[in-house]
Formats: C-alpha cells, structure tokens, sequence
C-alpha cells in the first residue's frame, strides 16, 4: 500500500496491481476525514480463475467487489463514518486496457485509520470472497500483501487453472 502526499487535503492512500484497486483520495469539497473511495477489478485478467466456474449471471471478481463494498459500508456504520454511494466513475486509476468494473462511494468523518482498514479488508476480502465463488481448493492470504506480491499470487492462480474449467471432473479422480 502506498501513501502519497497531495498538499493541504490530504494523504491519497492506494492498492493497486494489475488485478484490483483500492484508492481513497480527500474530497477536496469536504473537511478533513473526507474521502473518494474506488475500488475496481480487471474481470478479464480474473477470468482463468473464474471462467467456467459461476452461474451465467453471475462473476465472482465483480460480486466480489459488490459484496466487499458491503463491508465497507458496514464499517463505516460502526464508526459512526458517513459513506454514500457517488456517481462517476474512477477515471485514471486503473489501467487504461483490460475490463475494469469499478465502484465509487463518498466517505466522510472517517478516523485516520479508516483509508489502511478498507483497504486491508477490501484486498484480504475480494481474493477470500473469489477463490470460494470459485469453488477452488487454494486458500486466500490472511493478511494483506504488498500490492505486487499479491499480483503474483493471482497469477500463479491464473497460471494454475489456466484453461481447466473443469474443477467437478478432477475433483472425482
């Protein structure tokens, strides 16, 4: 996780590989404690993990995210923190290629540990919340990992099951 300056408003806190985003940036509309929360996930770079492994309507990388965001709402009610969902999208965080599907929320009266603890749980969460809607037999990091070594473990997951969509046949042998 990286924390960057960005003068009178603020810290910018930041998660991001190739695979998922968790940014809070201040909102320079509010007062201190206030924030724009994204988070994002490349459904495409997910998919030798999740395709062939869900119902039609259904990824798990984006309901993930869905659910995660939950969560952080939930965290937010018992911190007494203010959090709303806001339209817009968030523009030049991820990777310009790739399928990003991202959400957006407004976060205000957020304590100074609020950014590190939705991160933390966004990042351990959405890899928990996927391995299990995939049904794989791996076991998520329980702690969070550096941007870039948790990319690497999500793509040794894509490396692994790489065109084998079919978990239930193996799992019989």
């Amino acid at each position: 996780m990286t924390d960057s300056n960005t003068g009178k408003f603020g810290k910018v806190h930041e998660y991001i590989n190739e695979f998922l985003f968790f940014v809070l940036k201040p909102d320079q509309s509010k007062t201190d404690g206030a924030y724009i929360y994204c988070s994002g996930a490349d459904l495409f770079r997910f998919l030798p993990i999740t395709k062939g492994r869900h119902g039609l309507n259904s990824n798990p990388a984006m309901r993930g995210l869905q659910l995660v965001n939950i969560g952080v709402r939930e965290m937010a009610l018992k911190e007494g923190v203010l959090i709303k969902p806001v339209p817009g999208n968030c523009s030049g965080i991820p990777p310009t290629s790739g399928g990003w599907f991202s959400e957006r929320l407004q976060i205000e009266n957020a304590p100074e540990s609020f950014p590190y603890e939705i991160i933390k749980y966004g990042a351990v969460n959405l890899v928990e919340k996927i391995i299990k809607a995939c049904t794989l037999t791996d076991i998520a990091p329980e702690i969070l990992l550096e941007p870039h070594e948790l990319q690497e473990f999500l793509q040794g997951l894509c490396d692994k099951y790489q065109g084998n969509f079919d978990l239930i046949e193996k799992r019989r042998h």
